[in-house]
């Protein structure tokens, strides 16, 4: 057996009738016919399978099943009244969609989002994380804002700081021990992979691609297993890593540029965001 659906409607119907005690008053207070009143109590009663109202002396009154029902009613519409006066006060979210690299997604940019969010907790940022070579391209259509790499000297966009790539591996690994170097890197894309290889093969140095993926978090964890060295940003050199040098049989890599890239007609909150990220991240002006 179903629950009989209670009609606000029907719940109104049958208060003003409760109250005034009549169906014309009743009626009139509602704007409506006696006769369409009178159907609506009748069709609660259906639903509800019980008489809610009786006629004696007084005009018409409730019955007992009435009066129980009118507290219920009465909780009803407040709580309906409740709720759509809560929702058309709220604010409209405004989503922002930021693409980041994935090392400064969740090192450098988590704790600027949370002041961000303190000042306008009515924005919601949509982050995505990984190569960032094509982001700016999708400014507008997939993303508001894009903090990318480029090579150092290139790209457009506001140049937020400089960063230098390194080598990096397991605190116990001797990579000039290894005759052939397993490398643990980004799918190809990546500048930090096509540096790496570069570097490499203009080292003359053997190497061989032993892990490739898209997550920071899984090349270094294979890095710090010993297993391969990588390469990452000085910035960012992930605390279970060392940092490599030529005194490890490895070429110096090239120096890279991070910019923010922002779409035309931003919204007033990205705007705010955008210059938030710039002043968070970038460096004094006598390092750039």
């Amino acid at each position: 057996m179903t629950t009989p659906d209670l009609d606000p409607d029907l719940l109104k119907a049958f208060l003003a009738v409760a109250e005034h005690r009549s169906f014309t008053r009743a009626a009139n207070q509602l704007n409506r016919t006696q006769s369409a009143v009178s159907v609506q109590v009748r069709r609660l009663e259906e639903r509800l399978g019980t008489r809610l109202f009786q006629r004696n002396r007084d005009g018409v009154v409730p019955t007992a099943p009435g009066d129980e029902l009118r507290t219920y009613a009465q909780r009803i519409l407040a709580l309906q009244a409740e709720a759509v006066g809560a929702l058309r006060a709220r604010k409209p979210e405004t989503v922002i969609r930021l693409g980041v690299m994935d090392d400064y997604g969740t090192i450098v940019i988590p704790p600027l989002l949370a002041s961000f969010a303190e000042d306008h907790p009515e924005v919601r940022v949509e982050i995505e994380t990984g190569l960032t070579a094509t982001m700016p391209a999708q400014l507008g259509e997939a993303y508001d804002l894009v903090i990318a790499m480029h090579p150092e000297g290139h790209g457009d966009g506001a140049l937020l700081r400089h960063e230098q790539a390194v080598w990096a591996a397991a605190k116990s690994y001797a990579a000039g021990s290894q005759a052939t170097l397993p490398v643990a890197l980004y799918p190809p894309g990546c500048l930090f992979r096509q540096w790496a290889a570069d570097a490499l093969d203009a080292a003359r140095r053997s190497w061989r691609l032993a892990f490739v993926s898209r997550t920071l978090a899984a090349v270094e964890a294979i890095a710090a297993q010993g297993l391969a060295v990588t390469v990452v940003k000085a910035g960012t050199l992930p605390g279970r890593l060392r940092l490599l040098s030529d005194r490890d049989g490895l070429p110096p890599l090239p120096g890279a540029d991070i910019r923010l890239h922002r779409a035309r007609d931003l919204s007033r909150p990205a705007a705010l965001l955008a210059d938030h990220l710039q002043r968070g991240i970038s460096e004094p002006a006598t390092l750039c």
